[in-house]
């Protein structure tokens, strides 16, 4: 199958990496997909939460919003609201159990590490997007204070679906609106599993459409963790 993109269907979309991308931040990534732009920092805190006080061990923590106009047609920021929309507390909360699964609390010390996603530009597969740079933000935050040891590994996230029939990886958004399943899948390096999101959007699914999704999700994990590794050991900005 052809996309209309052009891409196999089992292709990622091109990668545009750019790593330090601020210069405020202790790690920034600007991390693009395809046409999803998304902007991710990590922010190390000399603090814990008042519950892991005296424990000596630390945290991490996820925050996510999409711009107003990243879709294209203006959207009211949380604070207009007064709280975020169950979509955008259930995405960051799903970056932070993402990136908790390979960090090593007892390494990172009394210390929280913040991580902040916004998504500039979406085209499909933001959440992925977002877990996927903050291990880059992450990393580089936390090697700029001799902290690396604390990331027992790295974990990225790739989309998956089933649309006319036929299993497709990284769907971008016209995919994504009409897949009959969609699947998020979020993995570590070494190929283990996080956590898979999959819902049947018209019919169910047999477990043998399952398989061929793990196992798409598995090959894209591959191209995602060598640019990640890629851009976690690119030279300091002006370095």
């Amino acid at each position: 199958m052809t996309r209309a993109d052009g891409r196999r269907a089992d292709e990622l979309r091109p990668l545009d990496v750019q790593p330090d991308f601020l210069e405020q931040p202790h790690g920034s990534v600007l991390y693009a997909q395809g046409r999803t732009v998304v902007l991710c920092t990590a922010t190390v805190e000399e603090d814990v939460p008042r519950w892991l006080r005296g424990q000596g061990k630390g945290w991490m923590t996820a925050e996510y919003a999409m711009l107003p106009a990243s879709t294209g047609e203006r959207t009211p920021r949380a604070v207009s609201r007064g709280r975020p929309d169950g979509r955008t507390v259930e995405i960051q909360r799903l970056v932070g159990r993402s990136l908790r699964a390979v960090c090593d609390f007892k390494a990172l010390g009394s210390r929280t590490l913040w991580l902040d996603c916004d998504v500039l530009q979406a085209d499909g597969g933001t959440r992925c997007a977002a877990i996927t740079g903050a291990y880059i933000a992450a990393f580089r935050a936390l090697d700029r204070f001799g902290l690396a040891k604390a990331l027992r590994g790295s974990v990225a996230a790739v989309s998956v679906g089933i649309v006319d029939g036929e299993p497709l990886l990284d769907l971008d958004y016209s995919e994504d609106s009409r897949a009959d399943t969609d699947m998020n899948v979020v993995l570590t390096g070494d190929g283990l599993l996080v956590e898979v999101q999959a819902s049947a959007e018209r019919d169910a699914f047999p477990r043998e459409l399952l398989d061929r999704m793990l196992d798409l999700a598995a090959r894209g994990i591959v191209e995602l963790d060598a640019a990640q590794r890629a851009a976690a050991d690119a030279p300091p900005l002006g370095g």
